[in-house]
């Protein structure tokens, strides 16, 4: 899972965005009757934001790859003792 930062933040907020009117047709449609098609946009609306939280993106590549290899090459005092 990604550390919270104001990128990520902001990302998430920019992802609710589109995914909160999604989820919100989906609740309406439910609460309708119709429970198929509320819950494929509910179902639609959890996996937006599902993979803006749990999918690398190219450019989260180069972030990862830094804490990769800042992690090998500095130890921190926790990890000394």
């Amino acid at each position: 899972m990604k550390k919270p930062g104001i990128m990520g933040t902001l990302q998430l907020a920019a992802t609710l965005v589109f995914a909160l009117p999604v989820g919100l047709l989906g609740v309406q449609f439910l609460l309708d009757g119709e429970t198929l098609l509320g819950g494929g946009f509910v179902a639609v609306a959890v996996v937006m934001v599902a993979l803006e939280e749990y999918l690398t993106t190219p450019t989260d590549v180069p972030g990862v790859m830094a804490e990769k290899t800042i992690g090998k090459v500095v130890k921190t005092p926790d990890d000394e003792e």
